[in-house]
């Protein structure tokens, strides 16, 4: 059949638009993983579901991911673990002081992950952890340590350069994280709840917890107090 030939040119468009929609189909399967998981749990998440909402079969789903344990991990590196190449590359690269790397860092992270459908991942392991060990050391490997490491990172360069004063490197992490879990836990409790009483603006209370954070790792500077007796 000649390439110019009218039905020749409909037959090729639509094998494109059959090529273009499968190469989609992950896609669409992790958005469609990531909502119902967030909605329902990943106990109550079913794979027909997840095919269904994304427009597929379970038969399609599978060719593409082998179990809901690995659509779930896919999801994870998706929408969280698989960014942490790109934060680190940031954070090498950063020229401002401790107090703007950490608002910056800070910031991002509320805008990125926790004012996503994305945050609704951590809440999710908090509630189902006990039931799924393996999830747990999963996610554990895949975010929990590349987190806390990055934000040793961000603490230990402050030390170096003079900003902020040495502080337990296992433990002073959590100064850092505690806010942005409350934060995160907010908004998938209190905060959905859309009562103005307890309404909380997310980027004042990161400028909050920065100043309460900051006061506490500041290095100190000279006084000319007389020290108590």
């Amino acid at each position: 059949m000649p390439s110019h030939c009218p039905l020749s040119k409909v037959i090729h468009a639509v094998a494109a638009k059959r090529e273009r929609r499968k190469q989609a189909r992950p896609g669409e399967l992790l958005d469609a993983a990531l909502d119902l998981f967030v909605e329902k749990g990943y106990a109550a998440t079913r794979v027909e579901e997840v095919a269904r909402r994304a427009g597929v079969s379970k038969g399609t789903l599978f060719l593409y991911f082998s179990s809901k344990e690995e659509l779930f991990k896919a999801v994870v590196r998706e929408n969280i673990s698989g960014r942490f190449a790109e934060w680190s590359e940031e954070l090498k690269t950063f020229e401002g002081n401790s107090e703007e790397l950490l608002r910056y860092c800070m910031s991002s992270w509320w805008e990125r992950i926790g004012n996503t459908r994305a945050s609704g991942i951590p809440k999710l392991m908090m509630s189902e952890a006990g039931n799924f060990p393996e999830l747990v050391h999963f996610f554990q490997q895949e975010v929990v340590q590349p987190g806390n490491d990055l934000i040793q990172r961000i603490l230990q360069r402050g030390v170096e350069r003079g900003e902020l004063r040495a502080i337990d490197p296992v433990y002073g992490i959590y100064s850092i994280l505690a806010p942005m879990i409350f934060l995160n836990m907010w908004k998938h409790g209190q905060g959905a709840c859309g009562d103005a009483r307890i309404a909380l603006d997310p980027q004042q209370y990161i400028a909050s917890q920065l100043q309460t954070i900051l006061f506490g790792l500041r290095q100190p500077g000279p006084t000319t107090q007389t020290p108590p007796q």
